[in-house]
């Protein structure tokens, strides 16, 4: 199993990223995904989760309404949208699967003027 991230950057507050998670050694249709964030403030934090055929989405509350996550299974890749980024976005996001026993290296994502 490996998964990748991509799309991680540093911007200003109120913009978007779009993080992108490729993943590879598994039937990847068939499992749900999550992203999973970690701050130096926070520790380890949930983000969000997709089933395996993208229908059903769930959100961590604080990312309700500004993160979108999706999945394009031709490609095998998660994504996942962010959007109104705050300062307090600012963390290493990790792609897992969504038993959480395979990760990514992660992305850093930076919010800051």
């Amino acid at each position: 199993v490996q998964l990748v991230e991509s799309g991680g950057g540093l911007v200003q507050p109120g913009s978007s990223l779009r993080l992108s998670c490729a993943a590879s050694g598994f039937t990847f249709d068939a499992f749900g995904m999550a992203w999973v964030r970690h701050s130096p403030g926070k520790g380890l934090e949930w983000v969000s989760n997709i089933n395996g055929d993208g229908r059903y989405t769930f959100y961590a509350g604080s990312m309700k309404g500004r993160f979108t996550i999706s999945r394009d299974n031709a490609k095998n890749t998660v994504y996942l949208q962010m959007n109104s980024l705050k300062p307090e976005d600012t963390a290493l996001y990790y792609c897992a699967n969504a038993d959480l026993d395979h990760w990514g290296q992660g992305t850093l994502v930076t919010v800051s003027s």
